[in-house]
Order: C-alpha cells, then structure tokens, then sequence
C-alpha cells in the first residue's frame, strides 16, 4: 500500500497538467474568463503611468478626511479603488504631471510637483486600509499581502529638478522613483519629441549630469517624451536599465515619434529596460487617427454649409445626429497586444509592460480597456495568444520590478564608489 499513494499523487499531478493545458488552449469563452480574473487577482498588476494626481488637481481636490472617498467609487475618470480592485490592478504609478508652460515659471514647476506629491500622499493618510505608499517592490509585494493598493510615484518632466542637481535627492527622499526627462517641449535637460526645436541636439550637459545624478540615487529614468536623440544618448550614459513608462511602437503609427521605432525598442532591450504599453489610440493605430480626422472635417464642412459653428445652440441638434451616425473610432484592445507581440518579438518577453496613461489620454481608451477594471480583458487576450503564466506575470509586474530593483542595485554600487 506504502507505494500506492505516491503513484496515485503522480497520476493525479499528470492529469492536472492535462486539464491545465485543456485550461490554456481549448476552454470556453466563460472559463477563460475565469482564469484571466483568477490571474488578475493572483499576480500583481503594476501600471507605468496613471494621472490621478492631475486629474484631482484639475478638479480642484486637495484630499482630506471628508472627501477622501472620491477616490474609493466614483464615476469620474478611469480610476478609483473599486474598479482597481475589480481589475488586479495593485500598484499603479501616480504620476507628478508637471505641464510645459510650468518650465517657464522661477521654480520650474517645484512647487506644482510639491502640491501633487503631497495629494497622492494624503491619499494613504486618509484611506489608509485601502492604500499604502511604495518605495520599493518590495513595498509593493508587502502592501499586496496586507490587501492595499501601492501608489508609487514617478514625476512625468523632470523640470523641477531646476538647475539644482540636490534636487534629484530631494524628489527621490519625496518618493519620486522614476522621471521622465522631459514632456512636451525641449526643457533644461534634454529635447522633446513633441518639440521641433531642438535646444540641445538630445541631452544638454546638465542633462548628461542629471541622468548621472538619477544613477547614483535610484531614481529610474523615464525616456517617454524625449526625441530620438535623446534616448540614444541615453543609452550611451546611463548606468542602470531604463523605462518607458507610457509609449508604444512607432511601427503601428508611421511618423508618431513619441513612439519608439523597432530600433529603439531593441536598444531598450539591450540596456535591460521595458517599455510600457500607452492604451491612447493615437499612440496605437494611426488609422483610427485619420478615420477620427476625416470625421471631424466632415463635420466642420457639414456645418460650414449650414452656416453654423461648434457652439451655436442650433447646431446641438445636428452634432448630435452626426455623433450618432458618425461614431468615433477607438483603437482595440487586440492591438495593444499587437504591440505586446511586437516588442516581444523585438526584443523578448522580459521587456514589455503596462502603462495605459489612464485619466490622461482622455476620450480615447481602446474598446475594453476603459478604465482600470478591465485588465482581465488584456489578459483574456494574451492567453488567447499563447502566453504562458510566466509570460503574463512578467508583463503585469516582474519586468519592471527587475528594472526597478537593478536601479537600486546599481545607485547602492555608485554610492558606495563615492
């Protein structure tokens, strides 16, 4: 009898990994769902870039103790606890959005990013069963057991780093763990895409100096919104992996160069780094941009002719109609995990990760990726894909946690050098 069970456990393990391959490849629409959820709630979700910090600001919402639960439910926005907890979604990166006119100002948007860093902080304050600072995956990993929600920071424009290098530590004691150096025009520091000018040629010399600066502190640097250049140089200088916490593939929007073309992608890949897939259609598919800009003239021609503008009270009416008979086309969830399969392809599964820009690509989230409830769906589409288990949960979150890890690994190296 003594050999019985150990061979009824063998048989038992073997028909296990039968139904699990049944499981990934021939289950039902309703039991892929289910797994997809099971996996959403099993591994942790982390997400590049989320703009709640802006989007509360411009709803001119300072948290405190009485309104603290517009961000436990409400139907503003892409985000709030609930539908993050329907959705997996575990540590999402607040991002300190610092808008380019704020360059412009004495502090470069210092007191700005302050404000912002001090609402995602009251955040935890007031809902503290429900939300935790991160400062670390590890952080992460630990808020996860204990059932919270991780806001961990990433500043998106690095201007506030002023002319000031100390000013890199002191965003980094603040919580800042990666900044995007520049956002839509050239800064102090290096050159936009969105931007024709070019300042600096890619990085000034102060910028070579801050992407040191950031090295040696730990903050990970963000090459989303820089030019080409840029990132190049970049990948040069930089000591540590690097992110990109909110871009796609150039090669689904020919001439977007807020994109990374294959070459860059591959270039990531080689200094370690992941990209984080941006959901804004107009970083997605730049069909859907023309079909939406060829709507939008036949409009503005519609209602030329009738002699009318935008505003008129008597072209509600035909707006209206035009709406509903002209609807607005959004990119798909299928092709965001296009983009998946094209940075994978380029260069490997350890890579690529997630970062929709939810609250701040605004009316344009593709179909079922609406808000932060609605991982399991990109899930549903990878399994349908043949990802492995091990495959998603490097998406979700172990691709950047590596990075995030080797950041401070590589800042405790230069530290310790002097």
């Amino acid at each position: 009898m003594k050999f019985i069970y150990p061979l009824l456990c063998i048989f038992v393990l073997a028909l296990s990994g039968c139904q699990q391959k049944k499981t990934v490849e021939n289950m039902s629409d309703e039991e892929l769902r289910t797994y997809a959820e099971e996996l959403a709630h099993r591994f942790i979700i982390t997400d590049g870039h989320i703009d709640v910090p802006y989007r509360l600001k411009e709803q001119n919402i300072n948290i405190n103790a009485e309104n603290a639960n517009v961000l436990v439910s409400t139907t503003e926005g892409d985000f709030d606890f609930e539908r993050a907890k329907k959705g997996g979604l575990d540590a999402p990166f607040m991002s300190i959005y610092i808008p380019s006119e704020y360059q412009q100002q004495k502090d470069m948007g210092k007191a700005l990013a302050d404000s912002l860093i001090n609402n995602v902080i009251a955040i935890t304050t007031n809902l503290p069963d429900k939300f935790a600072l991160a400062n670390s995956p590890q952080d992460v990993e630990a808020n996860f057991k204990a059932g919270k929600i991780s806001l961990p920071m990433g500043m998106e424009n690095a201007a506030p780093f002023g002319n000031d290098l100390s000013n890199v530590k002191y965003f980094f004691d603040r919580g800042i763990r990666y900044a995007t150096l520049t956002h839509g025009k050239d800064n102090q520091i290096c050159d936009s895409s969105y931007d024709t000018t070019g300042t600096h040629g890619g990085l000034s010399e102060y910028g070579r100096q801050v992407v040191a600066e950031m090295n040696k502190v730990g903050i990970m640097v963000d090459i989303s919104h820089v030019d080409d250049d840029t990132f190049y140089q970049v990948m040069e200088l930089t000591k540590a992996p690097c992110i990109a916490s909110h871009s796609s593939c150039r090669f689904y929007t020919p001439g977007f160069e807020r994109n990374m073309n294959d070459d860059m992608i591959k270039a990531l890949g080689a200094n370690g780094g992941v990209i984080q897939i941006n959901y804004g259609s107009s970083f997605l598919d730049s069909a859907v941009v023309q079909a939406n800009q060829e709507r939008d003239q036949k409009l503005k021609s519609m209602l030329a002719e009738a002699g009318l503008n935008e505003t008129d009270d008597a072209a509600k009416p035909l707006i209206d109609k035009f709406n509903k008979e002209n609807p607005k086309q959004y990119a798909t969830l299928e092709r965001v995990v296009d983009h998946i399969d094209h940075v994978v392809t380029l260069a490997g599964i350890d890579h690529v990760g997630i970062g929709s820009d939810y609250d701040g690509v605004g009316d344009s989230l593709p179909t079922g990726l609406k808000d932060v409830s609605s991982f399991p769906n990109l899930i549903v589409e990878l399994l349908k894909r043949g990802y492995s288990e091990e495959d998603i949960e490097k998406i979700c979150s172990k691709n950047v946690f590596r990075v995030w890890n080797k950041v401070t690994e590589v800042a405790k190296e230069l530290q310790n050098k002097g």
